[in-house]
């Protein structure tokens, strides 16, 4: 397909590499000469420099030819005149706006054909109900779920005292006292896909796909004794600040905010009545302190500099918080920093890129297109999952006569609201739900693509 990125920041850049990657035409367009050097110095794109909401601009790009549209800039009144400009010069252009103000969250859904939008994002707000997800399960470093939430792929990291260490996985089902299955796993920085003799090692990062139910006992059984989250501090004032205070206050969780800008306390004061806003520099650990860091239930730290995130998030565990989490917006270091005792990492651009990949594939492949794309063990893999339809090959056949492709692994059939893991005496039907993981760098676009 033919695709127009408008904005080549985090998510545009980001964006460029995946779809550009999968084997479509991308047109870069950015104000930026800089910028586009050097995405298209590291990329298969081409590049139009200019104001993405200008026809002459979009006609360079080739919008009358275009199918996809994705608005990715920095405002967002230039996200929605890009997409309504583009759409009025190619009126079967599909669209994709970015749009982060919460003001414009009520308008932009109710007048998103006025608008002419397909799709819009909110990276922000993304990132805000993975973290409220997450604070619920402490001890998981990551939750995707699928299947319409029955079924999960949680990341647990194994330290020296977890009763997983050295112990062959054929065992896990036994030691978690719940049914499980590890469908990849992360180890020295690589994914492998494991068999039943693998043997969990010290420092293994294990994606473990659990039905929603279970997620409780896995912990229990695994030595994490979870805890209601009564009180937050939320280090970094920024719109993921607004998003996550505002479900958390709605749970009824205490919620305070250290931000350094005076007028931006001043903003969420008034936007979170509820909040306790401190006007603050975190980088001083004495501020921390003040703010009785060390009694939170959980810190997390989403500033908008990734060092300051990784910083906190160490300090906040080295006083025994009991759960940490930190937000990174560039991951080019989220190998590195992963490694770092920093809990769980969320990454904003990472949760809009995975929402817009999938729809590029469903626009590309309309029948048995995938209807949830997750990126997991740190982009290395992907969780994937599909509608069986009646033109998936192999229906009601049990698994032990099918054959894979290298490097995809079943991680689960949902019939209705019964989940199964699957083993060889396993089948699909025709409206079952089947999640995968590919671990082999070749993109699977529609679920036959799986089978040798």
């Amino acid at each position: 397909m033919k695709i127009i990125i408008a904005g080549d920041g985090k998510v545009g850049s980001m964006l460029a590499r995946q779809l550009s990657a999968e084997g479509h035409d991308i047109t870069l367009v950015d104000n930026d000469p800089d910028a586009l050097e050097s995405t298209i110095e590291r990329y298969d794109v081409m590049s139009v420099q200019g104001n993405c909401a200008s026809m002459e601009v979009l006609r360079n790009a080739g919008v009358d030819s275009a199918d996809l549209l994705i608005t990715a800039t920095g405002q967002d009144e230039i996200n929605l005149l890009c997409c309504l400009t583009a759409h009025g010069m190619n009126p079967h252009l599909h669209t994709i706006a970015r749009i982060r103000t919460p003001d414009y969250a009520e308008s932009t859904y109710a007048m998103r054909k006025m608008f002419a939008l397909s799709l819009t994002v909110n990276p922000e707000r993304q990132t805000a109900r993975e973290i409220d997800r997450l604070l619920r399960y402490p001890g998981f470093l990551k939750r995707e779920k699928f299947a319409n939430g029955l079924v999960e792929i949680v990341e647990i990291r194994v330290d020296e005292k977890s009763p997983l260490r050295d112990q062959p996985l054929y065992k896990l089902s036994e030691i978690a006292h719940c049914q499980v299955l590890v469908c990849a796993a992360l180890r020295n920085g690589k994914a492998v896909t494991p068999d039943g003799d693998f043997v969990i090692c010290e420092g293994d990062r294990l994606f473990v796909t659990a039905s929603a139910r279970n997620l409780t006992i896995l912990l229990h059984s695994i030595g994490y004794v979870t805890k209601k989250i009564r009180n937050v501090l939320l280090v970094g004032g920024g719109r993921n600040c607004y998003y996550l205070a505002s479900m958390l206050l709605k749970e009824g969780i205490s919620v305070k905010i250290i931000e350094i800008d005076r007028e931006r306390c001043e903003h969420l004061a008034e936007m979170l009545p509820d909040a306790t806003v401190i006007q603050g520099d975190a980088s001083i650990q004495s501020v921390l302190e003040r703010e009785k860091l060390s009694q939170a239930d959980a810190v997390i730290s989403m500033t908008g500099l990734d060092e300051l995130n990784v910083l906190t998030s160490l300090y906040a565990h080295e006083r025994k918080v009991p759960q940490v989490i930190t937000k990174v917006g560039r991951g080019e270091n989220l190998g590195v920093i992963s490694k770092l005792a920093v809990g769980s990492i969320v990454s904003p651009k990472e949760l809009c890129t995975n929402t817009i990949v999938t729809y590029v594939r469903a626009m590309e492949n309309q029948v048995g297109a995938a209807v949830t794309v997750h990126s997991i063990a740190d982009g290395q893999a992907e969780a994937i999952e599909f509608v069986v339809d009646a033109n998936t090959k192999y229906l009601n056949t049990p698994l032990r006569e099918i054959h894979l492709k290298r490097n995809i692994r079943l991680a689960s059939i949902t019939s209705g609201r019964n989940i199964e893991f699957p083993n060889g005496d396993s089948r699909f039907h025709a409206g079952d739900r089947i999640v995968i993981v590919s671990s082999g760098g070749e993109t699977i676009q529609q679920l036959n693509d799986i089978f040798a």
